[in-house]
């Protein structure tokens, strides 16, 4: 019991307290309103104090920046963080079949760091303009052939303002004798196109390669199929977030989104439309004949309407057994005229016409079944037909459905290794947006995993671990929200206590016995020897009540003898007696 009445004391000594700290965040004054002791005071103001200097959050682990270095061989590297535009090549180029002011490509792009960054010294190219058409590239060290080796394109994304609308992909600009980075637009000669693109609600990830024909010479759009993850959070979170595609010689295919796969495929199956043509097309040429018949089902010629068919009945018709409710207002219109409606004083009768108050509810039928002339109610017409169609038969001249036939495919042709592209020779963004200041960072082409997986971990790894190291974990913004809201630490505090304290009074809850000391000491009976007592008490009497009811049947066996033995003298008595009677001896004189 002493145990529990302490927890108890304890609790609503916290109670008390988060009261106060509460009353204390709420009003600054509230020392002038609150009368305690002076003692409780200095006691509370300690603890505040040990607790700010106690709750303050550890300082977060510095995260030094360096420039990431290839560790293998690439085709093309850059990490912006010289702080220059070296190497990119701004577009002069006009849009066609647009107006004048929007078509040149006049948008700016700079070397900035990242707002807000974690990671002083880290650059990036920064697309700062919106609405406006921009783009930019840069050489590769060499042109990228696709042979035995995969490709492997990555670079980072960091949508510092969100997006409305606007894209943040790359284009791999085919290695053609017309290239020029100086002219480059919309309509340049590209191999790849990947990377995020978000327009209204719709969140895409990119990945085009233009593939060519080898009967015609012409080139085509593949699309890779839609990923099924979410990509949402990726454009709106304002993170900086690793895009990678994987693309190998077996036509296999990889896009991942920091590290993690959201999409695969293959170049053969999962591209829309699809690589190869079919082998057999619909012939243009032919012509479905003139007798041909396409009717499953006909009407039956040999069926005759009834005679009592009326196809001039109506669907509804009066319900003659309808009776008028009483009370029903017949003279009463539904609708009158506002008897508090006045006329507006700019009306003009030679320009408005006369004047009408407008039309209310009649109050006079509001308690009335109902205004005006009654009608009988409209039901359906039990002998209501409708028009006479004779019954659907199977037609016997059913051909099914025309098709024009097939024929080979002229423009037929069968690539199994659409992974050998037209090489690239140069990286380019050519992107509108509505949004500005998107950051691009730390490019990279290679054809190793490792060199690419080392690269990331050089740069968007750094950024991951200094945004991780800024944000608190979840005891600092515990903390952090207690320095502000004082009376959470009762909530904290409360929140550890109470589970103790429920465990504590159902384990301890239980009567404590005294020591064998004190019943040594008092003489008292332990309780043990008592329960014994009781037990054997309960069992003698237990055996009493048993002897008492043997007793019981024993004595009333006896005196059941004993009265059967009375009987048997008495008999017995009664035939001696009778045997003497009878004795001459016994017998008197009779008297003459």
């Amino acid at each position: 019991m002493e145990l529990k009445w302490l927890l108890y004391v304890t609790l609503l000594a916290l109670g008390i307290l988060a009261a106060q700290a509460h009353d204390m965040d709420e009003d600054n004054d509230a020392d002038d309103v609150v009368d305690i002791e002076d003692d409780l005071d200095d006691g509370i103001e300690e603890v505040e104090e040990s607790k700010s200097e106690t709750s303050s959050p550890p300082p977060a682990p510095k995260v030094t920046y360096r420039p990431p270095v290839p560790t293998g061989e690439v085709y093309f590297a850059e990490s912006f963080d010289k702080g220059t535009l070296d190497g990119w090549i701004l577009s002069r180029a006009k849009k066609d079949d647009t107006d004048d002011e929007i078509a040149k490509y006049d948008g700016k792009w700079e070397v900035q760091d990242m707002k807000d960054t974690k990671l002083p010294g880290d650059k990036g190219l920064v697309l700062v303009t919106r609405a406006k058409h921009h783009a930019i590239s840069s050489k590769l060290a060499k042109p990228f052939v696709f042979d035995t080796k995969p490709l492997i394109i990555q670079y980072e994304v960091n949508f510092q303002n969100g997006i409305e609308c606007g894209g943040a992909y790359v284009k791999l600009l085919s290695k053609t004798p017309e290239l020029n980075l100086d002219q480059f637009h919309d309509k340049t000669p590209y191999t790849i196109m990947f990377g995020p693109d978000k327009c209204g609600e719709d969140y895409k990830l990119h990945f085009i390669f233009r593939h060519k024909n080898p009967k015609t010479g012409k080139y085509e759009e593949k699309h890779a199929k839609r990923p099924d993850a979410d990509l949402k959070s990726y454009f709106t979170d304002k993170k900086t977030h690793l895009y990678t595609l994987v693309l190998n010689p077996d036509n296999s295919f990889e896009i991942l989104v920091d590290q993690t796969v959201v999409n695969s495929g293959n170049l053969l199956n999962d591209m829309s439309p699809p690589v190869n043509p079919p082998r057999e097309i619909e012939d243009p040429n032919d012509q479905k004949p003139e007798d041909w018949d396409e009717r499953p089902k006909i009407p039956d010629p040999d069926a005759v309407k009834p005679d009592d068919w009326d196809e001039d009945a109506p669907a509804k018709i009066a319900d003659e057994n309808a009776v008028k409710p009483e009370g029903w207002l017949d003279d009463e219109p539904e609708y009158v005229a506002d008897p508090d409606a006045e006329k507006p004083e700019d009306w003009d009768e030679d320009m408005d016409g006369e004047w009408e108050a407008p039309q209310i509810a009649n109050p006079k039928c509001e308690a009335a079944p109902g205004c005006g002339t009654w009608q009988r109610p409209m039901i359906d017409n039990p002998n209501y037909k409708g028009k006479w169609k004779p019954p659907m038969i199977d037609n016997v001249n059913y051909q099914g459905i025309w098709k024009p036939r097939k024929i080979p495919n002229p423009d037929f042709f069968e690539d199994l290794e659409p992974f050998k592209m037209t090489p690239f020779t140069a990286v380019g963004l050519e992107l509108w947006s509505m949004t500005s200041d998107i950051f691009f960072d730390n490019f990279i082409i290679c054809t190793e995993r490792a060199v690419a997986d080392d690269w990331a971990n050089d740069g968007w790894g750094l950024k991951k671990a200094a945004d991780g190291a800024a944000e608190p974990g979840v005891v600092g913004q515990m903390m952090a929200a207690a320095e502000e809201r004082p009376w959470l630490w009762v909530v904290y505090i409360l929140t550890v206590a109470l589970p103790v304290f429920l465990v504590v009074l159902f384990c301890c809850s239980g009567k404590k016995q005294p020591s064998a000391a004190e019943y040594k000491k008092t003489d008292a009976p332990q309780p043990d020897v008592i329960d014994d007592e009781k037990e054997e008490e309960k069992d003698k009497g237990d055996k009493e009540e048993e002897e008492e009811a043997n007793e019981e049947k024993l004595g009333s066996a006896s005196q059941e003898e004993e009265e059967e033995e009375e009987e048997d003298d008495r008999k017995r008595a009664s035939e001696e007696e009778e045997t003497v009677n009878r004795s001459p001896r016994n017998r008197k004189p009779r008297k003459d």
